[in-house]
């Protein structure tokens, strides 16, 4: 879960200003949490309340989504999605935008096998963004989460990733020059977790996710939530990040951290 917030938090003031280096202030006086970071925790709070009493996780998604995504109107939702959370009926829209994959880190992080991984995150996937690449997108990064938990190395991560999900063919040297800001499944995504699978550490992540420029603060946050998982989260970057979050996201934080515990390493 923290993974993501961090990514968040170090692509957020490259969102519109994309950094082409990788040499930068990662917790920066500018950054600050975005849509990512809410809808995170929201899933977070929905995968908690149905694996505590097995309630409707689909009606939960919707639920918290709405319920804690009000309390931010400017954090930067897309315009169809700001509707759905202001909606008194939401209703899935065909959306294959990035938020699909940004959100799912708690979904990985919380099952008990891949297939209840998978459940879940069709499940609070869906019930916005429905179309079968918004699927696809949160599908591989919830498989490379819970891949990087069991132990898999990054080539056998990798390998799995191309075989089941996206051709990824490229390297982040190649595309850095051209790729530009893009907020689907099928362009983010690819991008994010080549990051992950280039990187050397936690913190290289973060610098090669933003390097790439595009939608910094999300596809960050994706290559991220897969990097902790393998590398774990040193302890000051935890520190940090949870100081910028108001007190209603670090209680969610906390609730779920005491369930399912973090990956956070001293260093």
């Amino acid at each position: 879960m923290i993974g993501a917030i961090i990514g968040d938090i170090a692509g957020s003031r490259f969102e519109f200003h994309n950094h082409r280096s990788k040499d930068f202030e990662i917790f920066h006086k500018n950054s600050f949490f975005t849509d990512d970071t809410i809808m995170s925790l929201a899933v977070a709070k929905a995968v908690l309340e149905y694996k505590k009493n097995k309630s409707d996780l689909l009606a939960n998604a919707v639920k918290y989504m709405q319920e804690i995504g009000r309390h931010y109107p400017n954090c930067g939702y897309g315009v169809r999605f700001f509707g759905w959370i202001y909606s008194a009926n939401p209703k899935p829209y065909e959306s294959f935008g990035n938020g699909a994959a940004m959100r799912v880190s708690a979904c990985a992080f919380a099952a008990d096998s891949r297939e209840e991984a998978i459940e879940m995150s069709d499940r609070v996937t869906a019930v916005s963004h429905d179309h079968v690449e918004g699927i696809k997108g949160a599908r591989a990064v919830t498989d490379a989460i819970w891949l990087a938990r069991q132990g898999k190395s990054i080539p056998e991560i990798k390998k799995f990733i191309c075989e089941n999900y996206y051709n990824i063919d490229f390297s982040i040297d190649e595309i850095r020059g051209f790729y530009l800001f893009n907020e689907t499944c099928q362009d983010t995504v690819p991008q994010a977790l080549e990051a992950f699978f280039e990187s050397e550490s936690f913190e290289d992540t973060i610098r090669t996710a933003v390097s790439v420029g595009g939608d910094s603060d999300t596809l960050t946050a994706i290559a991220c939530s897969v990097a902790e998982a393998y590398y774990g989260v040193p302890q000051f970057m935890y520190d940090f990040a949870y100081e910028y979050l108001d007190s209603r996201l670090k209680g969610l934080l906390e609730e779920f951290d005491k369930v399912y515990g973090n990956n956070v390493i001293e260093e």
